[in-house]
């Protein structure tokens, strides 16, 4: 091989370590060298850079995420591992750290017709500029469609200046528009995303991915191109493209390679400057209802999965909107899901898939209500009802009563903790003996960004942090790199969730039927051993498993 050969030849390698060298499947020999510890990162640049007399640049330096858009080279940057960060009228200048590859420039300089000029970059700064570009780099995320670029997209007319011949062009999966959401699909689902927002504004138009919670900025077309972009995602909803003045709702399932498919919800709503189009990205995937990836502790764990065994009782699940309610409840629905099981869910709307469970839409705009469906379960013979949510004294009035009869029963409630649950329970209308015959199990969670294992940083607590947490001073946590790697979104990767789970036992009966209040309750139940959210999120902040930061977004610590 040439490249090991230069390296012996100028003793950047000796025979003993290229004897040594692990053979690796898909992987380069630059990366090779360097997972093996034969070279160092810096090393690796410096011989690339020696060997084939190449200057050496810090790729956070340039602008080029904005060249990349711009170029629309997505494919050609993936294989090659090779960043473009400077162009002018002659030439393109290409960011990579393994100069060796055959076809590399000819490439480049065929698809931009520029002359190539080559300079050496550290690898792991090469790899983190991809993921900022394009997300984690997932085996079965490869498109067969041709990428469009800026300028290709800058060309197209209006939909306004050309509505007939535009809607014959959306309707066609190979037109340019359709082109670019496709690839806004699959950037979207590379970095995790679970909505994708289509905001138009008076002057540009923005698209934003929500990532482990927060929304970034990812793309930014013509702002001309709105009506378009909107009436293609209506188009493949099935949605009404002739009404843009009022809010419309739809669902599709999109086919993106042979391995990968899209399963969304699709809302759009009237502004401003036109229509915003929300899609959420619906995850079918089995691994994310297992309990054990939720961030219980192994007693909480415990305490869930013993309640869900009982034959009858109700189980509450409580937190604000976006805390994890719903994938808490399907990891439940999933350990009872068992052929001697009739299992119906009413929900509103319906997030995930699941074989084996009876899942029903909720519909109140025909008077097909929670109350309503719940009714109808009592009559199709069930085991376990779960509902989506309890926003009425008629529906939990229904729930409790199942809970009583022999049903399992779990549902949702929009509360901050387990202890305030049981008081708007009982505000909604429970009779406090009713509350305490039928309740199994409170559940509150709050959801938090994970630190990524690899580039997270030490910090250390001040004494007014850490006497807010109970906790020794000094005291070394982690905090985040917000500059991020390529393995994560800006220092987080994934989230976890925070729970207090509040079981019923006699003594919280009791305080149930003295109709005391949620301070009360909330004193009884850390007195018998509940573990806070509070007190959870310390956990996981000595554990390095979150920041302070984080947890001061999500909790609101120190007010």
């Amino acid at each position: 091989m040439p490249l090991l050969e230069m390296l012996l030849r100028e003793r950047y390698l000796t025979s003993t370590q290229l004897a040594s060298l692990p053979i690796e499947q898909h992987t380069s020999l630059c990366e090779t060298l360097v997972n093996s510890g034969t070279l160092s990162h810096q090393q690796l640049s410096i011989a690339m850079a020696q060997l084939f007399n190449l200057e050496v640049v810090e790729i956070e330096h340039f602008d080029y995420q904005s060249l990349c858009r711009t170029l629309g080279l997505r494919e050609l940057i993936t294989r090659y591992q090779a960043v473009p960060i400077k162009r002018n009228t002659q030439q393109l200048t290409l960011a990579i750290f393994d100069p060796s590859q055959t076809g590399l420039e000819q490439e480049f300089g065929f698809a931009t017709h520029l002359q190539v000029v080559l300079v050496i970059a550290d690898i792991r700064a090469i790899k983190k500029a991809i993921n900022n570009l394009y997300g984690r780099n997932n085996p079965h995320i490869n498109t067969y469609h041709k990428e469009i670029d800026t300028t290709e997209l800058e060309q197209m007319v209006d939909l306004s200046q050309q509505e007939q011949n535009s809607l014959d062009e959306l309707t066609q999966d190979d037109a340019p528009i359709s082109r670019y959401i496709h690839q806004v699909l699959l950037d979207a689902i590379r970095k995790g995303a679970s909505d994708i927002h289509f905001e138009p504004y008076e002057e540009h138009f923005r698209i934003r991915f929500r990532c482990d919670g927060l929304l970034l900025e990812a793309h930014h077309p013509p702002v001309s191109l709105g009506r378009r972009l909107t009436t293609r995602v209506k188009i493949l909803a099935q949605l009404n493209i002739a009404e843009r003045r009022l809010p419309q709702d739809g669902r599709t399932k999109l086919k993106l390679n042979d391995a990968l498919s899209a399963d969304m919800r699709i809302s759009t709503l009237p502004t401003l400057w036109g229509e915003k189009v929300v899609l959420r990205l619906l995850n079918n995937t089995p691994s994310v209802l297992n309990i054990d990836k939720l961030g219980f502790t192994q007693e909480q764990q415990q305490t869930y999965v013993q309640t869900l065994k009982r034959p009858q009782g109700l189980i509450m699940i409580t937190g604000p909107t976006g805390s994890g309610k719903t994938v808490t409840l399907y990891a439940g629905l999933a350990t009872l899901n068992t052929p001697q099981r009739n299992i119906a869910t009413a929900e509103d709307p319906i997030e995930m898939n699941l074989f084996g469970i009876n899942q029903v839409q909720v519909q109140p705009q025909i008077g097909f209500d929670f109350s309503t469906a719940l009714r109808t379960f009592l009559r199709q013979d069930p085991d376990v009802i779960m509902v989506g949510e309890i926003r009425d004294f008629e529906t939990a009035e229904i729930a409790v009563k199942a809970a009583q009869t022999g049903h399992l029963v779990l549902s949702t409630l929009h509360t901050n903790s387990a202890a305030e649950t049981l008081v708007r329970l009982n505000n909604m209308g429970i009779q406090p003996y009713n509350l305490a015959a039928s309740l199994s199990l409170v559940i509150a969670q709050r959801l938090v960004r994970r630190l990524c294992p690899l580039c997270k940083q030490n910090a250390e607590l001040t004494l007014e942090q850490a006497s807010y947490l109970s906790v020794s001073h000094p005291q070394a946590v982690y905090c985040a790199n917000h500059s991020g790697c390529e393995h994560c979104n800006q220092g987080y990767l994934g989230r976890i969730g925070l729970f207090e789970i509040l079981p019923i036992n006699q003594e919280i009966k009791r305080k149930i039927l003295a109709q005391s209040n949620a301070s009360e309750l909330q004193q009884q139940a850390v007195a018998q051993g509940m573990q806070t959210i509070k007190s959870c999120a310390t956990e996981k902040l000595l554990q390095g498993e979150t920041s302070l930061a984080e947890l001061e977004r999500v909790l609101l610590f120190g007010e």
